[in-house]
């Protein structure tokens, strides 16, 4: 897992994340982990939600985990989640180097085509970035 963004896509706000989750992950993707708000991801990827061989690792919503009784399966599962948290979140690099470096708050143009357009230039730009700091490193290690 690099870090880097390997796939761009935009829709209108009234699609659901959840719902480009098929254009977004490839093929020899051995996991795939979302927050929360990809529940039902593993619908979109022709998988089976508890089948052992499903790539999808979803976030358990906040909700259920506060409902449970303080147990040892309660604590077993509260590190469960920050393991997959760690985990995702290697995604929001490329984020904030666009929206804190770039300063892209905001869309700029009328029209998803053009907003599109930009957006792939920004996360390949990211992209760039991202692998310039890492540049030396191998697994994580500094060269040094």
């Amino acid at each position: 897992m690099t870090g880097l963004a390997h796939s761009v896509a935009t829709t209108s706000a009234n699609v659901a994340d959840v719902t480009m989750t098929s254009h977004l992950v490839r093929d020899d993707d051995t996991r795939v982990y979302g927050d929360a708000g990809y529940t039902g991801m593993w619908n979109y990827l022709n998988e089976e939600k508890d089948a052992p061989d499903s790539r999808c690792c979803v976030a358990a919503k906040r909700g259920s985990i506060k409902a449970m009784e303080d147990s040892p399966m309660k604590t077993l599962l509260l590190e469960y989640e920050k393991n997959k948290a760690s985990i995702r979140v290697k995604v929001e690099h490329p984020f904030h180097v666009i929206k804190n470096l770039f300063g892209y708050r905001k869309v700029r143009y009328k029209g998803l085509a053009k907003n599109q357009a930009q957006l792939f230039s920004l996360f390949g730009l990211a992209n760039l970035v991202l692998a310039q700091q890492c540049e030396g490193r191998v697994d994580g290690a500094s060269a040094s």
